[in-house]
């Protein structure tokens, strides 16, 4: 039994160099160290001949070339070709009765191609089926093995299924075709044509020779699945076995642990030295070659990453207290562009290594090892340092002391360096082919050394209060951390010390690699809900960048910032995923079955999704949408402006062209996702009939509210008004849209009411709105002095515009006053009730100052000539006239005032009532601007 099947690296690179060395024979070598020298030697054999097997079914003519096929049990070939070859003798018989030429037809069809292409089919699939069957026997050990069998199982359960379903279109033909010719002649019946009695036999021949190969692939189908379940237990058992495996821990395997590092120690020496003399004096050209090469991979991985990124991985030190937002993107890109950096360095120097063929066999699996573990190495420490920050606490992600961190730092990085150094000890022990007890007592002192250094971290007092400094001494633990750190390394200790070294090991690697793969996947998911946060992207130096250099607004900043959220998002899953899942015994082969079947067929019920295929349709439609809009706008360019269309037509033909060539572009993406469209065909087919039974009105407000949704007259925010409603849009719905008027009413209108009638939208390019307030004052007043005060107002107000300008109009000549109208605009319509509030205010103020009248209008009653007075008023309460107005007119205002002041003091509208009342005024009549 294996020791070390759950111990693999965690790291994608220890497999890619694993393959590079001599295929899924060495990964699993590279993973597994402690197996015995003569189990190393005959799986190796066997492995090399396992992959070097071709699939046969490669070579059906409905299975692609290289793609795995299935197994199930053991249908022998001789099997299959009677029950394919009676059918096709007995779909004769029935032509012998009949004419020459119609016996001559018969025999002709009696074995169609289409038949005997799927009984050849079959045939190699239950020949595949038996090789991988034997496959899975022999390789009951070896779990890289046996996931890649198990892959090529599903595959071909998949392909004999195809199988199956390519025959029910010829079925359903043959069933259609029976029953026009309906049952044969009873007893006491006319005879029927021998022609047709021909054909109704050859028929039913042709059906059972066709449900005979479907009964066949369906039982093929069955010993698949049942393989396919045989092989998952097995790599279960095989796991579980191989974690809970329990060694005898004595003095003896001390002892010959010791005997056989000396023996490995000389080993290794003497290969190593034997392969560098060799090397230099028989490859020395192809070793310096790759030795340069390598040299160019570091400095353009390393140092060019490095001058690419800099301002992602580097720290600012002009930046006295960076930002959270920045601590966590510096962190994530510091750890991530390095440790991919390193690891496409160490794979590019092994290949040209391997390349120029300068390593040997046994030497191959060191170097492959020893890289690896360099970069896992590498990776857990630039995590370490990222998070900790132990020389610049600025920088830090955790609040903890200098001390602390420093602390912390060293236990990580100790942890890291055992593991790694046990796993590197394993591969050149596996390499050398040393005995298991050398690799099971590296595993018990490793477990050991890394459960000690856990307790050990119990003890250290990094933590802070809220108001210590970095620089303080710190506390302890939390007791519940403390006491989670001293369980779980005094576990690997018990777990070691018991015999349970295989468990011990996993574990530790475990507690190091995958806890470093998720803290920094935490990082990277708060490093995109940051990026993604409003108004975050803008403050970042690719949002100021990306500001300066298009002129984008905020608006577009934060959905850009919203994207490279998510794209951050989507790179974490991607990449640490498969880390994760590797560190936990899964293999390669698993991913990416597990990965295909998530972009091909993704069931929910009977319904089949593919991802493919949506972003295939989703793909099409743009680029539909992209011809339509080109074509619309060279045919309307090109060919209608040099017509002298008139403007009308063209606007229709550009329309008719624009919903033509979306609609083509939609079918074409629906197709292309794989949807079918009868489907829609039987939709539309039940919404005509609901529609011919009363639906007329619910279909005539889902098409209007479609209309709304694609065509946006209005949304939601926008001030309408339609009919006797006016209001503020809240939501629209494909039924009915709701409004929410001035006094705080909700109206749920029918769409279809708002397509057919005609829909006012004060808000639908902007808000730009313009406001009209009315003066009157008497003919004793100067006209121009009046306009001049009046722009002078407006001019004055803040939130005035002054492009497009205020303006003054002499609207009209009353019995006693003159009308003037002052018309302003503002950026915003919704506030165009305070700003005129505010300039009736500073009218009338002003008017006072001045001198001038009341600039609203008077009711002026007729008296008699001995009851008029010379009186004239100023106050702001009682109407005064100008100093230049006839003394008629000062008497009759002096006695209306006296008289009746209520009357002569009328006061302007309320102009929060009248935005609030448009609706009710606009019935009435009385208003004769819907703005004003």
């Amino acid at each position: 039994m294996k020791l070390r099947s759950v111990g693999k690296l965690p790291a994608i690179l220890v497999c890619l160099l694993a393959l590079a060395v001599g295929g899924p024979v060495m990964a699993q070598k590279a993973a597994q160290p402690a197996q015995a020298t003569a189990q190393n030697g005959a799986q190796a054999g066997q492995k090399s001949g396992q992959s070097a097997q071709p699939a046969q079914s490669a070579q059906t003519p409905s299975q692609p070339a290289g793609k795995p096929v299935t197994e199930g049990e053991k249908p022998a070939a001789a099997d299959t070709t009677p029950d394919a070859a009676a059918p096709a003798a007995t779909a004769t018989q029935p032509a012998q009765n009949a004419p020459a030429p119609a016996q001559d037809a018969a025999q002709a069809e009696a074995t169609p191609p289409a038949e005997n292409q799927t009984a050849e089919q079959l045939a190699k699939a239950g020949e595949e089926l038996n090789r991988l069957t034997d496959q899975v026997a022999k390789a009951k050990d070896d779990d890289i093995v046996l996931a890649d069998l198990k892959v090529q199982v599903d595959a071909l359960a998949k392909q004999i299924i195809g199988v199956s379903v390519s025959t029910r279109p010829r079925l359903d033909e043959i069933k259609a075709r029976l029953t026009e010719l309906g049952d044969p002649p009873g007893e006491g019946q006319p005879a029927e044509a021998d022609i047709v009695t021909a054909e109704r036999k050859r028929l039913m021949a042709e059906r059972g020779a066709i449900n005979a190969l479907t009964g066949e692939a369906e039982g093929l189908s069955v010993q698949a699945t049942k393989l396919s379940n045989a092989i998952t237990a097995t790599r279960r058992a095989l796991f579980s076995n191989t974690l809970l495996k329990n060694t005898e821990v004595s003095t003896g395997m001390f002892d010959d642990a010791l005997t056989a590092t000396a023996d490995e120690t000389r080993v290794l020496s003497r290969s190593v030295s034997s392969w560098l003399s060799f090397a230099w004096n028989y490859k020395r050209v192809p070793l310096l070659t790759a030795l340069f090469l390598s040299l160019l991979a570091a400095l353009v991985f390393l140092s060019g990453s490095r001058r690419l990124f800099r301002p992602l991985i580097e720290h600012d030190i002009t930046d006295e207290e960076p930002s959270y937002f920045r601590r966590l993107s510096v962190a994530f890109w510091s750890t991530l562009i390095p440790t991919i950096a390193s690891a496409a360095f160490a794979v590019s120097s092994f290949l040209f290594l391997r390349g120029f063929n300068v390593l040997r066999s046994d030497i191959a699996p060191i170097i492959a090892i020893t890289l690896a573990v360099a970069v896992v190495v590498f990776f857990v420490t630039r995590l370490a340092q990222a998070v900790l920050s132990p020389r610049d606490s600025r920088w830090r992600l955790v609040r903890v002391s200098d001390r602390g961190a420093r602390m912390l730092m060293i236990a990580i990085f100790a942890m890291a360096l055992v593991n790694g150094l046990d796993y590197l000890f394993g591969g050149v022990s596996e390499a050398l082919g040393s005995p298991v007890v050398l690799t099971v007592v590296k595993s018990y002192i490793a477990s050991i050394v890394i459960g000690l250094i856990i307790m050990a971290s119990a003890w250290i007092k990094p933590t802070l209060r809220k108001d210590e400094s970095f620089d303080a001494h710190g506390r302890a633990w939390p007791k519940v951390v403390s006491f989670a750190l001293l369980a779980i390394g005094a576990s690997l200790i018990i777990a070691a010390v018991s015999g349970y070294v295989g468990l011990a090991r996993f574990i530790a690697t475990q507690i190091i690699i995958t806890g470093a793969i998720m803290v920094t996947m935490y990082i990277g998911i708060l490093t995109g809900r940051a990026v993604a946060k409003q108004g975050a992207f803008g403050e970042t130096s690719a949002g100021r960048y990306l500001e300066r250099r298009y002129n984008l607004e905020q608006v577009a900043l934060d959905q850009i910032g919203l994207a490279a959220g998510l794209s951050i998002y989507a790179l974490v899953f991607v990449f640490f995923i498969p880390l994760i899942l590797l560190q936990w015994n899964f293999q390669i082969a698993d991913i990416e079955s597990w990965a295909y079947r998530m972009v091909t067929e993704i069931k929910i019920g009977s319904i089949t999704i593919s991802l493919v295929g949506i972003f295939a349709g989703i793909l099409f439609f743009a680029l539909g949408y992209v011809v339509t809009r080109f074509v619309q706008r060279w045919i309307d360019g090109n060919i209608m402006a040099r017509s002298r269309v008139d403007a009308g037509v063209r606007n229709s033909i550009r329309t008719g062209i624009g919903y033509t060539g979306v609609g083509l572009a939609g079918l074409i993406g629906l197709s292309a996702a794989g949807i079918d469209l009868s489907n829609l065909a039987l939709v539309a087919g039940a919404l005509s009939l609901g529609v011919g039974f009363g639906l007329q009105n619910i279909v005539s407000n889902f098409v209007s509210g479609l209309i709304l949704l694609v065509e946006r007259p209005f949304k939601v925010g926008d001030w309408i008004v339609s009919g006797t409603t006016e209001g503020f849009v809240k939501r629209i719905s494909v039924r009915a849209t709701e409004i929410e008027t001035f006094q705080h009413q909700s109206i749920m209108m029918p769409n279809s009411l708002l397509i057919n009638a005609s829909v006012g939208n004060w808000t639908h390019r902007n808000k730009l709105g313009r406001s009209e307030i009315a003066i009157t004052v008497t003919y004793a007043s100067d006209p121009r002095r009046i306009m001049a005060l009046l722009s002078e107002i407006a001019a004055a107000h803040p939130m005035v515009l002054k492009n497009p300008s205020p303006s003054v109009g002499f609207t009209a000549f009353g019995d006693e006053r003159m009308t003037f109208e002052l018309r302003i605009y503002v950026a915003d319509v919704l506030t165009g009730g305070g700003v005129r509030n505010d300039l009736r205010i500073s009218i009338y103020e002003r008017f006072r100052d001045e001198g001038i009248g009341a600039p609203f209008p008077v009711k002026i009653e007729d008296v008699p000539v001995e009851d008029q007075t010379g009186i004239e008023s100023h106050h702001p309460e009682e109407v005064g006239e100008p100093k230049g107005a006839t003394s008629a007119e000062e008497r009759a205002a002096a006695k209306s005032a006296a008289s009746d002041k209520k009357t002569a003091s009328a006061a302007p509208l309320d102009e929060e009532r009248e935005v609030e009342g448009a609706s009710n005024r606009r019935a009435t009549g009385r208003r004769s601007n819907p703005n004003r």
